[in-house]
């Protein structure tokens, strides 16, 4: 179905949650600004909440996020001490100014952590932000799910729920340190659905050690008979020199190139033939669910949850390693949990670093959105392009084509989206330009 052009997939290029990515961020920048920002905000603005819990009960082999092991309990009890501070703090700061339209938790895990810890900790968010009955999503371990779980969740008003499925091939479970049998994932499912808790997301993936073909054909039919609402799909990323934990990961165990290609398009296949509707290059949704409606509207867009429906243009982060998206700013919080507590006891902001964004850069932001979240954009975008001879291969192979006054990624283009949308990236394909001459 898709054409394989393996030279062009060579190039690693962002999976562009935000604009500039995380990688232009400046050690240093952005605690003033962030405090500014705050400070400035008008009354009323919508506002979107991102609560990080860096622990898991166990730490799985191929995780790139930023947690750890939950361990001693006077380590969780400290590091939700000081999400509490940083709430007061940020709360504070902006002195009623703000509406909460949007709450989510993700991790790590958020239910490494008790149900009445969790009660808790929301039930301080929305005392302190006066949220009212935001929208609440959680993501959850399935390993450490329990009814008790379900019943906290549908009684807190939690409306998503995010499962980390990975795979349900038991040979690939044990190469990545993530055992969990399908049973696992089904009593999960049933006892969310029990509560009235039916928007819930699967998380799988592609490409992992040992994972062959029919290893990931029979999974997306375990989790296309479990129906949830949602499913993303994502690519393995090895890179154990960053993150060590993946050196227990064999490099000789990892599919190849052409077979991560062949896995992905599976995945499409097996998913769109299932009745989900695709949204960009890595989610799917049933056409009842609200991502899918979003997507029919044109209001699909990129943060650092991935494709989303959430409409707000302000998202703070808080706790470890939280990322904070304003206009004219991003910042990011301490990653190290005892610097982050360390900051936070002192009545500091925890943002370490940031970029600002000027008005180019929100501009290239919008066109990578665009052509990330609605696979078109208005063709006058080329005109951002250091020469516009760098669109030639991908039109030339059919990847992309121009038509009704847009710049369009093609069906065959889809697997290339990321790359297409590379192009418009000031701080890269501006240095390659250079770099060829």
């Amino acid at each position: 179905m898709w054409p394989y052009y393996p030279e062009l997939l060579a190039k690693p290029v962002p999976r562009y949650t935000s604009y500039p990515t995380a990688v232009e961020f400046e050690n240093g920048f952005g605690a003033d600004q962030y405090i500014r920002a705050l400070c400035d905000m008008p009354s009323g603005t919508p506002l979107s909440l991102y609560v990080h819990i860096p622990y898991c009960q166990s730490i799985c082999w191929y995780c790139g996020c930023n947690t750890g092991a939950a361990g001693k309990t006077q380590r969780l009890t400290a590091y939700l001490d000081a999400l509490e501070s940083e709430f007061a703090l940020i709360g504070r700061l902006l002195s009623g100014r703000g509406k909460v339209r949007h709450i989510a938790f993700g991790g790590g895990s958020p239910n490494a952590i008790t149900t009445v810890e969790f009660v808790r900790l929301l039930d301080r968010i929305t005392t302190i932000f006066d949220a009212g009955t935001p929208e609440i999503s959680v993501e959850i371990d399935p390993r450490g799910f329990t009814s008790e779980w379900a019943l906290a969740l549908a009684a807190s008003n939690v409306g998503k729920v995010s499962l980390g499925v990975q795979t349900f091939a038991p040979d690939v479970q044990e190469t990545i340190g993530r055992v969990q049998p399908f049973t696992d994932i089904e009593k999960s499912v049933s006892a969310l659905r029990l509560r009235g808790i039916d928007a819930i997301n699967f998380d799988l993936m592609y490409g992992l050690p040992k994972q062959s073909l029919q290893d990931l054909d029979e999974t997306l039919t375990q989790a296309i008979q479990l129906k949830p609402s949602r499913i993303s799909l994502f690519g393995y990323a090895h890179m154990p020199d960053m993150i060590p934990r993946q050196r227990r990961i064999d490099d000789k165990d990892l599919p190849d190139a052409a077979l991560r290609f062949e896995q992905s398009e599976l995945g499409y296949q097996r998913l769109t033939e299932a009745g989900y509707v695709a949204i960009g290059f890595d989610h799917f949704a049933l056409p009842t669910d609200s991502l899918a409606i979003a997507a029919a509207e044109g209001r699909v867009h990129r943060n650092f949850q991935g494709f989303t429906d959430d409409p707000n243009e302000i998202l703070l982060g808080f706790g470890a390693s939280g990322i904070s998206s304003l206009p004219g700013l991003m910042v990011q919080n301490e990653k190290n949990v005892g610097r982050y507590r360390s900051l936070i006891s002192s009545d500091n902001v925890a943002v370490i670093r940031g970029v600002g964004v000027d008005e180019e850069a929100e501009e290239r932001g919008r066109i990578i959105s665009s052509l990330l979240c609605q696979g078109q954009v208005d063709a006058g975008a080329i005109s951002m392009l250091p020469t516009a001879e760098m669109l030639d291969v991908f039109e030339q192979k059919g990847l992309t084509c121009q038509r009704e006054g847009k710049l369009v990624i093609t069906e065959a283009g889809r697997p290339y989206a990321r790359h297409i949308a590379c192009l418009f990236d000031q701080f890269r394909a501006l240095q390659e330009t250079i770099a060829a001459h």
